[in-house]
């Protein structure tokens, strides 16, 4: 197991770890902070795919976390860096918002809704029963098939609200055809954000609080894994799973020491 004195660069999670409900975790604006001073190369990632790097940057400030928006990297953005790489320059059917379309844009790609490369579907508050046809028949069709990310569930005052994942299993029922989902618990996430830092695995930690995504897709991407219990996981539902994360802290307040601890799974 590496140390954690070795860690260079560091991906975490946002919801449940840095933030929890608005409000920014104890010590999370102290271990931004601590990474700045150091020089340390770090990501907050995200697989919602509705908002902008610009606009969550702006919800974070208003929680009271200082994170510019080069140092966000959401589903839509690991979308659209997959999509250029695999065909520059293409075009695409969107369902979704600001995150995805303006992400897509900048990539390079068209939106159409006459025979696109690909069909993507991504987070949005307002699914349209017509624009979920057109993409059932477009996939139909020969359209590829890409979801940012698998979420089935998302959070409203009121409850859950049906998500991407939700949509997308309707699509797939309606078509007989899988997505290829590109965000958490795919590593691909995971290795795009180092790209984008000039990090490698051997020495880049990942923080997260679900054992489902964060931890599975940061051991598969050969990082350092930490789990934090600030979000949704615990004992009981980390005893779940038949893989550990390297690490289990209470929270990132307990990242900010100078010594590093030892890991309670040594």
């Amino acid at each position: 197991m590496r140390d954690r004195g070795d860690i260079e660069c560091w991906l975490t999670d946002m919801d449940g770890v840095l933030v929890h409900e608005n409000h920014p975790v104890p010590g999370a604006a102290e271990l931004l902070q601590q990474w700045r001073d150091e020089g340390k190369p770090y990501l907050v990632l995200t697989n919602n795919s509705i908002f902008t790097p610009r606009d969550l940057s702006a919800r974070l400030k208003a929680s009271g976390l200082h994170v510019p928006e080069e140092y966000l990297w959401t589903s839509a953005l690991a979308t659209a860096d997959f999509l250029q790489s695999q065909m520059p320059g293409g075009s695409a059917f969107v369902i979704g918002e600001a995150g995805i379309t303006t992400a897509l844009h900048e990539a390079g790609f068209i939106m159409t809704e006459s025979d696109p490369d690909y069909v993507v579907i991504g987070e949005t508050r307002n699914y349209s029963f017509d624009a979920i046809t057109k993409a059932i028949r477009l996939i139909g069709a020969g359209s590829r098939f890409i979801v940012t990310n698998p979420d089935a569930t998302g959070p409203s005052a009121d409850g859950p609200l049906p998500a991407t994942g939700a949509v997308a299993a309707l699509i797939t029922k309606a078509t007989g055809k899988e997505p290829y989902v590109v965000g958490k618990p795919n590593p691909m996430m995971f290795r795009s954000a180092m790209n984008k830092i000039g990090a490698h695995s051997e020495n880049t930690g990942m923080i997260g609080d679900r054992m489902d995504t964060d931890i599975i897709a940061g051991i598969e991407a050969g990082l350092h894994t930490i789990l934090v219990l600030t979000g949704i996981s615990d004992q009981a539902e980390i005893d779940k799973y038949p893989f550990r994360p390297d690490e289990i802290l209470g929270s990132v307040a307990d990242l900010l020491s100078s010594e590093p601890v030892e890991s309670e799974l040594d």
